[in-house]
């Protein structure tokens, strides 16, 4: 057999490709929001810094390893401290 013995016909769906991207990022965010929102009976009235690394740490483990900004990293602890719930949105 030659390389030219073989045929592909291969067509993407864009539709489908974009869909599934949004569900797994909707997946992600709600994954986050629940986990987020865990930390608040331990962390509630916690310092600010240690609720910090709680929230670092949580996000990592449930965005693959992904960052986040300094201002939301902030915005998500201080609710989480004052015993407010949170709500992530990606996309």
């Amino acid at each position: 057999m030659t390389k030219s013995d073989f045929s592909f016909d291969f067509n993407f769906d864009e539709d489908a490709i974009k869909k599934m991207a949004n569900d797994v990022v909707g997946k992600m965010a709600r994954d986050l929001t629940t986990a987020l929102n865990e930390l608040k009976p331990r962390y509630e009235g916690a310092p600010i810094r240690d609720v910090k690394s709680a929230v670092q740490a949580v996000w990592k483990k449930h965005s693959g390893g992904g960052d986040i900004s300094d201002p939301e990293l902030t915005e998500f602890a201080e609710q989480i401290q004052a015993g407010g719930r949170v709500e992530v949105r990606l996309g």
